[in-house]
C-alpha cells in the first residue's frame, strides 16, 4: 500500500497526460463516455500534477489506463479514416451558410469560405488525418467559427483578423510533437473568425446525434 500511495504521489510529465488525454478521447469514441464526461474528463487530466490524478480519470476504461513511470509513451498518432481523405477539402458557405459536425473526416488542409451565410467547423468527434490541421480561412460576410476539444493548440500567426477580427476563446495549450490542433491562414473578412470548445447545446446535441 507504501509504494502504491508513493507512485501516485509522483509528478506528471506532459507526455504522461498526453497519453491519458488520447485514451479518454478514444473512450468517447469507442461510446463509453458521453461529450460531458469527456470534456470535464480533458480538463482534469490537463491540470492533473500526480499519477495518481491521472490513473483516476482511466480507472473505469478498460485496457492501458495512466502511464507508470518506468513506461515509455507510445506516440500518439491520428485515428485513420475508414475511407481514404482528400488531401484538401473546400466549404463554401454561400448564402444558407455549410457546417461539418459529429462524425466527419478532415483532411491535412481545408478551406473556409463563409461567403453570406458562414461556415461552421466542429471538430469535436472528427477523424484527423494530421496532427496539425491547416484551416485557410475567407470569412466573406458570414465568418467562420471553428469548435475544437480542450487540449488542442491554436496556431494563428499567420492569419489575418481583417476587419471582422479573430477570437480565440479556447484554452491555452503548449504544444509538443503529439499536440493536435490547427493551424490558421487567410483572413477573416467582414464576419471574422472564432475559434472556441464545444457549448452546452453543442454537446446536447452531439450526445443525442453523435452521426
Amino acid at each position: 500500500m507504501t509504494e502504491r500511495r508513493s507512485q501516485d504521489e509522483l509528478r506528471a510529465s506532459h507526455a504522461d497526460r498526453d497519453i491519458v488525454v488520447e485514451r479518454l478521447r478514444e473512450a468517447a469514441g469507442e461510446g463509453r463516455l458521453d461529450l460531458d464526461e469527456l470534456e470535464e474528463r480533458l480538463e482534469r487530466a490537463l491540470s492533473a500534477r500526480t499519477y495518481g490524478e491521472l490513473a483516476a480519470l482511466t480507472a473505469d476504461l478498460p485496457g492501458p489506463g495512466a502511464p507508470t513511470p518506468a513506461a515509455t509513451p507510445a506516440p500518439l498518432a491520428p485515428r485513420p479514416a475508414a475511407r481514404p481523405v482528400p488531401a484538401e477539402l473546400t466549404i463554401k458557405g454561400g448564402v444558407g451558410g455549410a457546417e461539418r459536425t459529429g462524425h466527419w473526416r478532415a483532411p491535412a488542409r481545408i478551406i473556409a469560405r463563409g461567403g453570406m451565410g458562414g461556415v461552421k467547423l466542429d471538430f469535436t468527434l472528427a477523424e484527423l488525418s494530421a496532427l496539425e490541421t491547416e484551416v485557410e480561412i475567407q470569412g466573406g460576410m458570414g465568418g467562420v467559427t471553428l469548435v475544437v476539444p480542450a487540449g488542442w493548440a491554436i496556431d494563428a500567426q499567420d492569419f489575418e483578423g481583417d476587419l471582422g477580427g479573430f477570437k480565440n476563446k479556447t484554452q491555452h495549450v503548449v504544444p509538443d510533437e503529439r499536440t493536435p490542433g490547427l493551424r490558421l491562414t487567410g483572413n477573416g473578412g467582414i464576419g471574422g473568425a472564432v475559434v472556441r470548445h464545444p457549448n452546452r447545446w453543442e454537446r446536447r446535441r452531439l450526445k443525442e446525434n453523435p452521426s
